[in-house]
């Protein structure tokens, strides 16, 4: 017995670091095992069912690096972390898993970390870092022809092209009738978005525990001799280089040109939307969905055009950049325009504000970014700068009335103010507090018949926290402002009070 599996050992070569192939198929196929364990399944035993698995297929391919005693740690640290879920799986025991496979891990491969510090730092680096590795690695499989290469080239470009017209399709519901006609039986038959993404989630997750590489502060002689050979060509010099991003910039700028000239027929040019679809409903979806669009895109920005790479430097690159954050930035006002017809509508709220400001600050981000490429300035520079643009922003927004101010705009926007509209909420201009109390005068005249009794009752309780908040512990210039108009109005009700 002994003897067999000796063989089956000596049979199974160990899998080095110049195996990324081998180790692809093997996250591959631990990926489909997660397929079957997870997706559209509730999640209990099988995770550690799954993390078992993964030990296994760690263990077989970083078995040069075991050694007996640290490998039975491990193996007892994983066994700990295991109880938890197969006692009850909820976040905590989901955390103490992860952690203690990664630190079963560390102890079995990593034995150069011996302090408590360079021990938590290789794991701050592990889960930060690892599941970004496999999108660069992976690369290194397809190194065999220029026919592959021209793949992995254009691998990035089109993976984030398709998570921008994603975006997109959640914007804008032109877009997404356009796809709905591209044979959706056919294509999503096959092909599920949410499906790609778990694998490409599993892939990410599962790729540092198969290919386990540790950051090292000193590389020795020997340990040179033994380190894993550097990235080939295709990952350090263009998986990232300018002939990728070049390729990204083009496909990025198409896209985004397309979603612009929609924005500016349906939203700008008010041409009539295609059937069931309103302007409302065409608003409220792009609003949000844009915003990320344009955050990814400065992500993307910052990452390539980094200072002093060769991105930068490009004649070619640097004004498709300068086009697309352009189009970034119209993008962004887009959305501003679609939230302000979605408050036209349905009024105004704290988050709608908010939302306004937050789009302002992205906007004023993306152009910021340009000036650093303009001005070769560094990217603390840049994180300064928006740091400065944040800080005036909420030092004004300190000074603003927004209480008055929001119930001021739904009064004044209101069906019995305008005649367009919602009629008015009474309910939520009275949760503003006493600063919306000249508002609430206002759409109470508004209002036909004898004002309800407990309407008039909430608004008295209003008038008397106001009252109470001009104590000299809580005394404010903006409540003792207030409370000079609700004294003028007890003298003269008939010429304070607002008329609508």
């Amino acid at each position: 017995m002994t003897s067999l599996a000796s063989t089956i050992v000596e049979e199974i070569k160990p899998i080095g670091h110049s195996s990324i192939p081998a180790k692809v198929g093997l996250a591959l196929l631990l990926a489909a095992l997660a397929d079957w364990l997870f997706y559209g399944q509730r999640v209990g035993l099988s995770l550690t069912l799954f993390a078992i698995a993964l030990a296994g297929v760690s263990v077989l391919v970083n078995r040069a690096a075991l050694d007996l005693r640290r490998a039975m740690i491990g193996s007892a640290v994983l066994a700990v972390g295991l109880v938890p879920v197969v006692e009850e799986l909820n976040s905590l025991s989901f955390l103490i898993l992860v952690a203690s496979m990664a630190i079963a891990l560390q102890l079995v491969t990593n034995a150069e970390s011996t302090g408590l510090a360079d021990r938590v730092r290789a794991l701050r680096n592990f889960v930060l870092l690892g599941p970004f590795r496999f999108f660069l690695d992976a690369p290194q499989a397809l190194n065999a022809s220029a026919f592959t290469r021209g793949i992995a080239l254009w691998l990035m470009p089109a993976a984030l092209s398709a998570v921008f017209v994603a975006l997109f399709a959640a914007a804008n519901p032109v877009i997404e009738q356009w796809l709905s006609l591209l044979n959706p039986k056919l294509i999503l038959g096959y092909i599920s978005i949410p499906r790609v993404l778990f694998w490409a989630l599993m892939l990410a997750l599962v790729w540092p525990f198969i290919h386990v590489r540790w950051r090292r502060k000193k590389i020795t002689a020997a340990a040179e001799a033994v380190e894993p050979p550097p990235l080939p060509p295709l990952v350090s010099a263009e998986f990232l280089g300018p002939s990728t991003i070049l390729r990204s910039l083009i496909l990025f700028n198409l896209l985004f040109a397309a979603q612009s000239i929609l924005d500016g027929i349906y939203l700008w040019g008010h041409l009539a939307l295609p059937d069931n679809l309103t302007y409302a409903g065409y608003a409220h979806r792009g609003a949000y969905p844009l915003i990320v669009t344009a955050l990814l895109a400065a992500a993307f920005v910052l990452v390539t055009m980094r200072p002093g790479g060769p991105a930068e430097k490009s004649k070619v690159i640097r004004p498709l950049v300068y086009l697309w954050v352009g189009q970034n930035v119209l993008l962004v006002a887009s959305s501003i325009l679609r939230l302000d017809l979605y408050v036209d509508i349905y009024m105004l709220t704290y988050w709608r504000i908010a939302a306004f400001i937050w789009m302002g600050l992205v906007a004023l981000g993306l152009i910021l970014i340009v000036a650093r490429i303009v001005l070769n300035r560094s990217n603390q520079w840049l994180v300064g700068a928006n740091l400065i643009a944040l800080a005036i922003s909420l030092y004004g927004c300190s000074l603003v009335n927004f209480d008055a101010f929001i119930a001021d705009y739904n009064v004044a926007h209101s069906r019995e103010a305008s005649g367009n509209g919602l009629q008015i909420d009474m309910n939520y201009l009275l949760t503003l507090g006493p600063q919306a109390l000249p508002a609430i005068d206002k759409a109470i005249m508004l209002r036909p018949g004898t004002p309800e009794s407990c309407l008039v009752s909430r608004r008295d309780r209003l008038v008397e926290q106001q009252r109470q908040d001009l104590a000299w512990w809580s005394w404010g210039f903006r409540s003792w402002r207030l409370q000079r108009w609700l004294d003028a109005l007890a003298k003269d009700p008939s010429g304070s009070r607002p008329v609508g």
